[in-house]
């Protein structure tokens, strides 16, 4: 990811946003691409990450904040404010001045701002993606976000490790950027 991640996470904010805000009141409980999530489960997922965010950033740890935004529905009443205010806090947090270069201590490990930053924009595309699939709208993708995301991935990386992911799914080798992401991570695109 080249370009500035301040701006990558902002586009990557409005992306995920744009569908959320797209959610009809009859779709929150519609299936997503995400193994046993719906889209009240997909987005609330979104909505506690971009929470952890500010805390984080402010150099808490996991562990300071007991079980934090993890547990639980965050959504409340309103699904597309709490995502509204989650993502605005996140922003604002990210841009603070030397936000990029602090430490942040993550459940899994301590990485600096920056790296936090693209693993959070990673996140916002892709769940994008299945957010659009689960509301049936349409599913393309900022094409400078995918160019992003899918240069920054190593060709060895196995997602698969991690549990989150399942075997990338095979896919012609012509086909565009947005088909070699989505499929990468385990998805049927």
């Amino acid at each position: 990811m080249t370009e500035n991640v301040l701006d990558l996470h902002r586009r990557a904010l409005a992306e995920f946003g744009r569908r959320v805000h797209a959610v009809r009141a009859d779709q929150w409980g519609c299936p997503t691409p995400c193994k046993d999530w719906e889209v009240r489960h997909l987005v609330n997922h979104l909505v506690s990450e971009q929470l952890w965010v500010p805390p984080l950033l402010a150099g808490k740890r996991v562990a300071d904040l007991g079980g934090g935004f993890a547990a639980g529905d965050v959504l409340g009443e309103d699904p597309v404010a709490a995502w509204d205010a989650a993502a605005a806090a996140a922003e604002a947090a990210f841009a603070q001045p030397g936000a990029l270069a602090r430490t942040v201590h993550l459940s899994y490990a301590d990485r600096p701002g920056e790296e936090y930053a693209r693993e959070m924009v990673f996140d916002l595309v892709v769940h994008s993606w299945d957010l659009a699939r689960g509301i049936s709208a349409d599913d393309t993708l900022d094409p400078g976000l995918v160019e992003a995301v899918y240069a920054a991935i190593e060709p060895d990386t196995d997602l698969t490790a991690s549990g989150l992911f399942d075997q990338p799914v095979p896919v012609p080798p012509d086909s565009d950027e947005q088909t070699k992401l989505i499929a990468f991570t385990g998805r049927e695109p």
